[in-house]
C-alpha cells in the first residue's frame, strides 16, 4: 500500500507545476531581487536614458539650428553671387560702351587729322604749283625774250618791256588753253 501511495502521490504531482513552498520562496526571492534592482539600478538606468534622450534631442535641435543657419548662409551666398553677376554684367556693358565711345572718338580724331593732312597737302600742292608757275613764267619769259631778241635783232633787255611782253605772251597762251577746253 505504501507503494501505492507513493505512486499515487507521484501521479498527482505535475512536473511543470512546482510545489507551493518552492513557489512562495521563489516569488519572495524574485520580489527582493526586483526591489533591489528597482531601488539601486533603475534610477541609474533612467538617469542614463534621460541623458541620452536630452543629448539626442539637443543634437537634433543643434542640427536643425545648423541646418537653418546653413540655409540662410546659402541664401546670402546666392544673393551675393547674383549681385556679383549683375555687377559684372553692368561693368562689362559699361566697358563696351566706353570702348565704343573711344573707338568713335578715335575715328573722329583720325578723320580730323586726315582732313588736316589733306588740307595741308592741297595747300602745299597749291604753293608748289604757284612756285612752279612763277619759275616757269620766269624761264619761259627769259627764253621768249632771248628768242624774240634773236628774231627781231634787237636786245630786249629792258625789264619793264620784258615783263609786258612775257605777260602778254603768257596771257595769250592761257586764253588759247581755256578756249581749247
Amino acid at each position: 500500500m505504501s507503494q501505492l501511495l507513493t505512486i499515487a502521490a507521484e501521479e498527482v504531482q505535475n512536473p511543470l507545476v512546482p510545489p507551493i513552498p518552492e513557489l512562495v520562496i521563489g516569488l519572495i526571492a524574485f520580489v527582493i531581487v526586483f526591489g533591489v534592482f528597482a531601488w539601486k539600478l533603475l534610477p541609474n538606468i533612467n538617469k542614463v536614458l534621460d541623458e541620452r534622450r536630452e543629448a539626442i534631442e539637443g543634437g537634433i535641435e543643434k542640427a536643425e539650428a545648423a541646418q537653418t543657419e546653413a540655409q540662410s548662409v546659402l541664401e546670402q551666398y546666392k544673393a551675393q553671387l547674383a549681385e556679383a553677376r549683375h555687377e559684372a554684367a553692368r561693368l562689362r556693358s559699361e566697358a563696351q560702351e566706353q570702348g565704343a565711345a573711344l573707338i568713335a572718338e578715335m575715328r573722329a580724331e583720325g578723320q580730323r587729322q586726315r582732313e588736316e593732312i589733306i588740307a595741308a597737302g592741297h595747300a602745299q600742292i597749291e604753293a608748289d604749283r604757284k612756285a612752279a608757275a612763277t619759275a616757269l613764267r620766269q624761264d619761259v619769259g627769259k627764253l621768249a625774250t632771248d628768242l624774240a631778241g634773236k628774231l627781231v635783232g634787237e636786245s630786249l633787255e629792258d625789264h619793264a618791256r620784258q615783263s609786258r611782253v612775257i605777260d602778254r605772251f603768257l596771257g595769250e597762251l592761257e586764253e588759247k588753253a581755256e578756249a581749247a577746253r
